[in-house]
């Protein structure tokens, strides 16, 4: 389990840095950012999770 909270914070990470790009090459995109938000929830959820 705590390989797959790490590779969840890995995916997050670079889903964010991925989606800073596009934001700076093309403009705001509203759902690539609200899917960013959804994505960082449900690793700060097995984060949460893994510590209780």
């Amino acid at each position: 389990m705590p390989g797959t909270t790490k590779a969840m914070g890995v995916i997050t990470v670079g889903a964010l840095v991925s989606v800073t790009a596009y934001t700076v090459a093309l403009g705001s995109n509203g759902w690539l950012w609200f899917g960013w938000v959804v994505l960082g929830l449900i690793t700060l959820a097995m984060v949460m999770s893994r510590n209780a």
